[in-house]
């Protein structure tokens, strides 16, 4: 098993590149025309930070379940597929 060190010794220049990039983006939507506060996708992503943020084992779950739709059994007729007899 390698040690916590090992792991941010690969990982360091992935995720300061992710963190650049995600910085980017939001500096380009805070530059464009319009605004974007009252939109649900900025909210989204402004607790997906915080989660970030936390000091938590299991930041990627929940992400993952902000994210997430809440299962629904009837999704297959909502989208009109086909169900299997």
């Amino acid at each position: 098993m390698k040690s916590s060190k090992q792991i941010l010794d690969r990982e360091f220049l992935e995720l300061r590149s992710k963190l650049l990039d995600l910085a980017a983006s939001l500096d380009r939507i805070d530059r464009a025309e319009g605004s974007v506060a009252a939109d649900q996708r900025m909210r989204l992503l402004a607790e997906g930070i915080r989660i970030i943020g936390n000091q938590s084992p299991q930041r990627a779950y929940q992400i993952q379940q902000l994210f997430s739709r809440q299962f629904d059994p009837q999704w297959k007729q909502k989208f009109n597929l086909p169900t299997r007899n």
